[in-house]
């Protein structure tokens, strides 16, 4: 499985379910000083995303905005706790050919954005952890310097195109 390995350009983040984001904001901004990269709301999902900076990593916090979303269902039936891992890679298209070739099966296979190509491998088919298989245009480890955390936790932000930016005015 050389071919999947050699995709792998590094591990992104780590992300971890959680019911109320603002709720670990003591420990992860005050106690263990992380930094806001970004975040905000899909509307389409339902989930307010938020980044953080660690030394040395990448942290995802998700939470669920409504009863019908699909980390809602996650955090009834598992609790909060880790969700996915993210590793990006030099071409998805090749990784899903390794992966499957490996006996490996893959499911949610996008390509139809260059900012955000990806795939997933399922908690079943791996340890029970989700995998997520990323290729992208875009640099994602530099903090916004067009709104802070705390729009974000106010619903101000939302997520267009892969890209967390200010909701327009009417919204």
């Amino acid at each position: 499985m050389t071919g999947v390995a050699d995709q792998i350009v590094k591990v992104d983040h780590v992300a971890i379910a959680v019911e109320d984001i603002a709720a670990t904001v003591p420990l992860l901004v005050g106690a263990l000083g992380a930094r806001f990269i970004t975040g905000g709301d899909n509307d389409d999902t339902g989930i307010r995303l938020v980044h953080f900076q660690l030394p040395g990593m990448k942290l995802e916090l998700l939470a669920p905005l409504r009863d019908d979303s699909i980390l809602s269902e996650s955090l009834e039936r598992h609790g909060p706790g880790f969700h996915h891992m993210t590793f990006f890679v030099d071409d998805v298209l090749r990784t899903v050919d390794g992966l499957e070739a490996a006996g490996i099966p893959t499911t949610g296979t996008d390509v139809s954005m260059p900012t955000w190509e990806e795939t997933f491998i399922r908690p079943g088919a791996s340890f029970g952890a989700l995998l997520q298989f990323v290729k992208s245009s875009r640099t994602w480890g530099v903090p916004t310097t067009d709104f802070d955390l705390d729009a974000v936790l106010a619903g101000k932000t939302v997520w267009r195109e892969h890209l967390a930016c200010l909701r327009d005015p009417g919204q």
